[in-house]
């Protein structure tokens, strides 16, 4: 690399930096105003506050803005170039409007691999240490979360043919006083069975059923055998049946990939924001490199506005980013719309963004 890389590279990384450092403050401040009820009745120290929340809610807010920062930063550093004629002056010395750029794919690449790497491993293990704490601290004293655990029916697919509910399921003790489970094959019913309680055990790593009724449905007969207690290994345990709304974000790349073979088995609802999660993941860090390069060609014009017009068009852009991520998701949570698509539309749609702008770019 040259002078000129290092040169902008140093203003890119030094400006996001400071700007991704000064927001997690701001956020942390405006975080502890919102919860400081919930600190005060957790009885927790505030050295203990730190280490079993905001450990993990930093790198899970930084991560969730990341792009958005690294484009604002871009704007802001160009621009402020621009302003003082420096890249006129650099494109004047003989330097290509391409050869311009490489500094700004190079920041974008090294941004783009960092994001990459803590979504996959980092950014998972923070959101479970945040997760934790606001399931047990938070949430526990929300009306509207009070009202869901309520709710301790649950019903769910065992496999591609066998269905399951539990009655009264107690997450805490990982139990329920009611459990079915029927086995379908051609639209029949061929397998039923119904206890009165069902339990984990935790000693064999199994389910115990007590008062089984089992029933085989065969072509001219039914078999009926009643027993008093049953051992169970089905593929599910406790924590795959309990409500976690932070479960697909507290699991690593490679847990989640797992969970969502177990999950396509199992034909669960949830499966659809799994695979949007995981293909997120490696969609973000592309993000980071778009937005770079739009700020860059951007900002890298001279206007009579100065910084004001290029952070308002750019916070323009971003929004409108942000408007066509939100809009692709839901199509595919309610609708048909493939997961896969559904985490790069936005920047399929961006890829010719950059394009365009390159191409009206004055060189």
């Amino acid at each position: 690399m040259k002078k000129l890389d290092w040169y902008i590279l140093k203003k890119f990384l030094r400006v996001f930096f400071f700007s991704i450092f000064l927001f997690a403050v701001i956020a942390i401040v405006i975080d502890i105003s919102e919860k400081t009820d919930d600190f005060v009745r957790s009885g927790l120290s505030a050295a203990e506050i730190f280490t079993h929340y905001y450990i993990g809610f930093i790198p899970h807010i930084i991560a969730l803005l990341f792009p958005l920062f690294v484009f604002i930063a871009v704007i802001f550093f160009t621009s402020k170039m621009a302003g003082q004629t420096e890249i006129v002056a650099i494109l004047a010395s003989g330097t290509t409007y391409n050869r311009w750029l490489r500094p700004y794919w190079i920041g974008g690449l090294l941004l783009g691999l960092l994001l990459w790497v803590s979504n996959q491993w980092i950014v998972p293990k923070a959101n479970n240490i945040r997760g934790s704490f606001e399931a047990a601290y938070i949430d526990a004293h929300s009306s509207y979360n009070a009202l869901l655990s309520s709710s301790t029916d649950i019903y769910f697919r065992i496999d591609s043919f066998t269905y399951a509910g539990i009655y009264n399921y107690d997450t805490a003790n990982n139990r329920g006083n009611g459990f079915f489970a029927y086995k379908v094959d051609n639209g029949k019913v061929v397998y039923n069975l119904r206890a009165e309680n069902i339990q984990w055990d935790t000693a064999t790593k199994n389910w115990r059923l007590l008062e089984v009724i089992e029933r085989k449905v065969l072509d001219d007969k039914e078999i009926v055998t009643a027993l008093t207690e049953v051992r169970k290994n089905y593929p599910f345990k406790p924590v795959d049946i309990e409500k976690d709304k932070y479960q697909k974000n507290k699991l690593t790349t490679p847990q989640l990939i797992k969970q969502i073979k177990l999950e396509e088995i199992r034909g669960s609802e949830s499966i659809k924001e799994l695979k949007i999660e995981r293909y997120r993941r490696d969609a973000s860090p592309f993000t980071v490199l778009l937005l770079t390069l739009i700020g860059g060609i951007i900002a890298g014009k001279k206007v009579r506005g100065g910084s004001g017009s290029h952070l308002a068009l750019g916070f323009i852009i971003a929004a409108v980013f942000i408007i066509t991520d939100q809009f692709s998701t839901i199509f595919s949570t309610k609708g048909n719309l493939p997961p896969l698509l559904a985490a790069w539309i936005p920047n399929l749609i961006f890829i010719w963004v950059v394009y365009y702008l390159y191409k009206k770019a004055p060189k």
